[in-house]
C-alpha cells in the first residue's frame, strides 16, 4: 500500500507550514502510522523540544478538518489519527497489542437494506478486521 506523503500534500495546498506544523506533519509521515496526539507530541518535540501539546493537538484538529488525516476509534484508548486518506481502505487490528495495519479494499462495500436503515442516509462505511499480529500470536501461542 502506497501513501501519498502528507508533507507533499499539504504543500501542493499551499498550508503555511510553520516549524511546529512542519514537526507535527513529519511524525506522520510513513505507511501503517496510527498514532495518538500524545505519541504525535512525543515524536514532535524529539524534532522540536518547545512544540507545546496545545500546538500539536490545534494541528491534528486542523489537519482532519482539512481531510488530510483521517481519525481512527478502533481500540480502547485515546483516538489515533491516519494520514492515509487518499484512497479507501479497511484495519487490521490486533487486540493484544493494539497495532493497527492499513489494508487496502479488496471487495465490494456492504449494503444496509433500506428498512434496516431507519431513515439514515450511509454516508460511509468503516471495516476493521480483528485478531492477534505475528508477534502475538507467536508469543501467545496462537
Amino acid at each position: 500500500m502506497t501513501t501519498t506523503d502528507l508533507l507533499s500534500r499539504l504543500r501542493g495546498r499551499d498550508w503555511r507550514l510553520s516549524a511546529q506544523r512542519r514537526a507535527v506533519a513529519e511524525v506522520l509521515v510513513g505507511d501503517h502510522v496510527h498514532l495518538t496526539a500524545e505519541e504525535v507530541h512525543e515524536l514532535a518535540r524529539s524534532r522540536l523540544p518547545e512544540i507545546s501539546r496545545a500546538t500539536v493537538y490545534n494541528t491534528l484538529n486542523e489537519l482532519v478538518a482539512m481531510g488530510e488525516l483521517g481519525v481512527v476509534d478502533v481500540v480502547d484508548g485515546p483516538r489515533r489519527y491516519d494520514p492515509y486518506v487518499t484512497a479507501h481502505h479497511d484495519h487490521l487490528v490486533c487486540d493484544r497489542c493494539h497495532t493497527i495495519r492499513d489494508v487496502p479494499r479488496t471487495t465490494a462495500l456492504p449494503q444496509v437494506a433500506d428498512d434496516a436503515r431507519g431513515g439514515f442516509l450511509v454516508t460511509g462505511v468503516e471495516i476493521t478486521y480483528r485478531g492477534l499480529c505475528p508477534d502475538c500470536a507467536a508469543r501467545y501461542g496462537r
